[in-house]
C-alpha cells in the first residue's frame, strides 16, 4: 500500500459508503418509479425540469449542459432523443447563428407536469417523510457545503 494516500478510517468509509448506497438506491427507485409511471429516463426529467425552471422554458444549449452538469456531446444526443418524441426543440439562434436554445414543447410541458406530481409523492415517501425538518435542514445544509466545494474546484 502507498504510504502517502490518506485512507479512509473505517469510521469515514463507513459513512461515504453509506452515502453512496444511498445516492444510488434514491436515484434507482426514482428512475424506475419515472419509467413506469410516465415512460420518462431520469435524463428526460432532469432536461424537463431544467427548463421548466426558467418562464419561457427556453434555454441555451451551453447554458442548459452548464446548469445540469452534463458534457455537451451527451446533451446532444439527449436533445435529439427527446425532440423525436416531441418533448423539446431545437431553435438556432437567430442574432448568433453559432448558438441554438433547447425549448420545452407543449406535449413536452403536459409529460413533465403529469411526471413531477408523481415524482414528488415518491420523493416525499423515499426521502423527505425519512427525515425530521431539522435533520432535513441539516442535510440541505451539508449538501449545499459539498456542492460548494466542488463547484469551487476546477476541473
Amino acid at each position: 500500500m502507498n504510504d502517502t494516500v490518506p485512507w479512509l478510517s473505517a469510521e469515514e468509509q463507513r459513512s461515504w459508503r453509506a452515502f453512496i448506497r444511498l445516492h444510488q438506491k434514491v436515484s434507482s427507485r426514482l428512475t424506475a418509479d419515472l419509467q413506469a409511471h410516465s415512460k420518462l429516463s431520469g435524463a428526460d426529467f432532469e432536461v424537463l425540469v431544467a427548463l421548466t425552471d426558467v418562464p419561457e422554458g427556453r434555454v441555451r444549449f451551453q447554458e442548459l449542459a452548464r446548469e445540469i452538469d452534463w458534457e455537451q456531446s451527451r446533451l446532444s444526443h439527449q436533445i435529439r432523443r427527446m425532440a423525436g418524441r416531441d418533448l423539446v426543440a431545437r431553435e438556432e439562434c437567430a442574432e448568433d447563428g453559432r448558438g441554438a436554445f433547447v425549448v420545452i414543447t407543449d406535449h413536452g410541458r403536459e409529460v413533465i407536469e403529469a411526471a413531477a406530481a408523481k415524482h414528488v409523492v415518491t420523493v416525499r415517501r423515499l426521502f423527505i417523510d425519512a427525515l425530521s425538518p431539522e435533520e432535513l435542514a441539516e442535510l440541505g445544509r451539508l449538501s449545499e457545503l459539498i456542492n460548494e466545494r466542488i463547484d469551487g474546484e476546477t476541473r
